[in-house]
């Protein structure tokens, strides 16, 4: 294998693992914090419950990249 593609190759294992605890974390933070309300508005409120979940989801993607790119810059310049 050629240094380049195995740098690479270790570069997204890493990216993949720490994407994944992260991923992990924000759904227990979220089950945590919000659970009970979410479960209720789930009960109550079908629609607004469907636009909030769907807004939880947008930030999850907006703060893990935002979160995850700041991360993998660094360990990109650490490895070079």
């Amino acid at each position: 294998m050629k240094p380049d593609a195995a740098k690479s190759l270790r570069a997204f294992a890493a990216e993949l693992v720490i994407y994944s605890v992260l991923v992990t974390g924000y759904f227990f933070l979220v089950l945590h914090v919000l659970g009970g309300w979410l479960y209720r508005l789930e009960t109550q409120h079908r629609v607004l419950y469907a636009v909030v979940a769907l807004l939880l989801i947008a930030g999850q993607a907006v703060v893990l990249d935002a979160i995850t790119t700041v991360l993998f810059r660094v360990l990109r310049r650490r490895w070079r």
